[in-house]
């Protein structure tokens, strides 16, 4: 049970670091001001941080170092006293041992600069002669065996260590020198502590410490006014750019002062300011286009309709005529017929442009609607000599979309496949599935040409200029039906390829309303594709492409902006408008 409880306790912890770290990341992704104060924070202290452990050691050195030197001094002195208290004993005898006791503790209290300096005067190749303390402490733990021999030996020794004479652990400098004496060898010891050298480096320590904290904050604070300096006003513009790119063209920065800021600010009002006119005069231009478009259309009405009132007098008698008089009013009769067909168009194309075009979407059943669209073009088909296929659901598909705009599109795509499908099967399908309905149209024909099926959408663009137009259209058929695909909430989408023919997939969503993500039928033919390609794409859903390339499918939505490359194996990828 309490392993469990640790679990999931250790669970929560793990989750709650993921958390914080997350929000950690994330702010020194978004905030400079966070990312140069932390850096200046991390150098300056490390910078402080060596100069400090430099003065430190420096310091501690020097104390030592003093010590050392004043301890050696005193040795020295201590001895010269021993030995001329010393040298009056030429050989042991009892008065011996009350000369050491004297001496260590004439040369133990006779400084007073000395408090808890403890002298140790011993003869250690005598055993008879007892070691003389002063004061009396049990020191013999401080003095280690090695330094004993070394004195012992006739040198000069030191050495530094920790011990308790009674007054706590203390730190002792032990300074050992042999002094001559007229009974032989004796050795003298001085035992210092290094407390107030110790207390002393504390002190450094504390305020070098607190003096490197108090600099690297007072530089974080420099670097945090002298960024914040910098970064309003680049917020500041950039909340101005996210306002402009909304619509709001009269948005400005606010310029303070005559540095290089307010000069930046300056620079980019004037730029708003230019960008604001020529939108201006752009948005101006393209509403007297639209306005003209319009009101050439709806004035060529009239017109038109008494010329075509003349025309189809003319036509209905054209048999009175001479042949050349006949011909002339066919061709009369023709043009006509698009002549209205263009102004039908220019007038959709203009709703369009005003943002006037409204969907009347209804609950449809698509295959009649496509099986309409086949029956009518038949006869165009059989005129050009290209088989039309439809293959279609046995059962209803139902979606809710306008039944006039899907036809038209439909009809144009089909249209534009039989135009040039030289003579091979123009196939036609229809699939749904549970968010999508989707409908091809494949042609076998000349294809397209890489980076053209971006501009199949464009208005009046011709692939083949010199080509007759079978179908006498306007050049307007593909770009009034990606509007209606739009206007749905749909893609509309070609692929193509020289020798291998051109497809199109019209993809709306079941429920008007609803946002597309993927297709129920390829863009892309299966039989063009290579085996990679096939088994890549087998699992992953029909997903539009990407503005810079390929799907998996390789398709792309309507109105993507950049053709992809062909692929390496010569596979052409397809990117629609």
């Amino acid at each position: 049970m309490g392993v469990r409880r640790g679990a999931v306790v250790w669970r929560a912890v793990l989750r709650r670091g993921g958390v914080v770290a997350a929000g950690v990341r994330q702010t020194w992704r978004r905030s400079l001001q966070v990312r140069i104060v932390t850096i200046t924070l991390v150098s300056s202290g490390l910078l402080v941080g060596g100069f400090a452990y430099m003065v430190v050691t420096q310091i501690t050195g020097n104390l030592l170092d003093n010590a050392v030197a004043d301890a050696r001094e005193r040795l020295e002195t201590s001895r010269a006293y021993a030995f001329d208290q010393l040298s009056v004993h030429p050989r042991i005898e009892p008065r011996l041992q009350r000369t050491f006791d004297s001496t260590v503790v004439a040369l133990a209290g006779g400084d007073p600069d000395e408090a808890g300096v403890v002298v140790v005067l011993t003869a250690s190749g005598y055993p008879t002669i007892e070691t003389a303390t002063s004061p009396n402490v049990d020191a013999s733990a401080l003095i280690s065996n090695e330094l004993r021999r070394t004195v012992a030996g006739g040198e000069v020794a030191s050495q530094i260590r920790t011990g308790d004479l009674g007054g706590g652990p203390t730190r002792y400098l032990i300074y050992g020198s042999p002094v001559p004496a007229g009974f032989g060898q004796a050795e003298i010891y001085r035992l210092v502590p290094l407390t107030t050298q110790e207390q002393t480096a504390v002190q450094a320590r504390t305020t070098v410490l607190a003096t490197g904290v108090a600099l690297v904050l007072l530089l974080a604070v420099l670097a945090a006014l002298v960024t914040r300096l910098v970064v309003n006003p680049v917020r500041d513009a950039a909340r101005t750019a996210q306002r402009l790119s909304a619509g709001l063209l009269d948005q400005r920065m606010a310029v303070n002062g005559e540095d290089d800021l307010a000069l930046l600010a300056a620079a980019f009002n004037q730029m708003a300011t230019n960008l604001q006119r020529q939108i201006v005069r752009l948005e101006e231009m393209s509403r007297l286009q639209r306005r003209f478009t319009s009101d050439v259309s709806h004035e060529l009405r009239t017109p038109l309709t008494t010329v075509r009132m003349a025309a189809d007098l003319i036509f209905a008698e054209r048999d009175e005529f001479d042949p050349a008089v006949a011909r002339s009013a066919e061709l009369l009769q023709a043009e006509l017929d698009r002549f209205e067909d263009l102004l039908t168009d220019l007038l959709e194309i203009s709703r369009f442009d005003a943002g006037f075009a409204m969907l009347d979407a209804e609950p449809t059943d698509l295959v009649p609607v496509v099986q309409r669209v086949v029956d009518r073009l038949t006869g165009l088909a059989q005129r050009c000599g290209v088989p039309l296929e439809a293959h279609l659901p046995d059962g209803a598909v139902i979606a809710e979309v306008d039944p006039r705009r899907v036809e038209r599109v439909l009809r144009n795509l089909v249209g534009n496949a039989v135009e040039h499908g030289e003579g091979r099967p123009v196939e036609v399908t229809l699939a749904v599935d549970a968010s999508a309905v989707a409908v091809t149209v494949r042609d076998h024909g000349i294809g397209l040409r890489p980076g053209e099926e971006k501009l199949v959408f464009n208005r009046f663009w011709r692939a083949d200029p010199s080509r007759a137009r079978q179908t006498g259209g306007t050049g307007l058929g593909l770009s009034i039906s990606l509007e209606d695909a739009r206007l749905h909430g749909g893609w509309l989408e070609a692929w193509g390829a020289l020798g291998k023919g051109a497809q199109f997939r019209l993809t709306l969503p079941v429920r008007s309303g609803d946002r597309l993500t993927s297709s129920p039928l390829r863009l892309v033919p299966t039989e063009v594709m290579t085996p990679i390609d096939l088994r890549v794409s087998a699992d992953l859903p029909l997903l539009p492409g990407k503005p810079d390339g390929p799907s998996a499918d390789t398709g792309a939505p309507a109105g993507a902006a950049e053709p992809a490359p062909d692929t390496a194996d010569g596979t052409p990828a397809e990117v629609t408008r």
